[in-house]
């Protein structure tokens, strides 16, 4: 998938773990992991919003698109 979730990296920079993020967002913490390890297929905008406030930064810092490469045929 094109979209990288980095908050692993914005919660290090935060220092803050994954169970105090979830405490303050109100997601579970199995949820945190989840977006961490980039194994969802969506997360709603109100939840995005609480994360990005919390860890006082934008959806951008956790966010990134990276092109996928072309398969070349061989």
């Amino acid at each position: 998938m094109p979209i990288i979730i980095t908050l692993d990296v914005m919660l290090a920079k935060r220092k803050m773990r994954s169970k105090e993020l979830s405490r303050r967002v109100g997601i579970s913490v199995q949820n945190i992991s989840l977006l961490k390890s980039g194994k969802v297929k969506g997360v709603r905008f109100e939840t995005l919003a609480l994360i990005c406030e919390v860890l006082d930064c934008q959806p951008g810092d956790i966010l990134v698109y990276e092109k996928e490469q072309e398969k070349k045929a061989v």
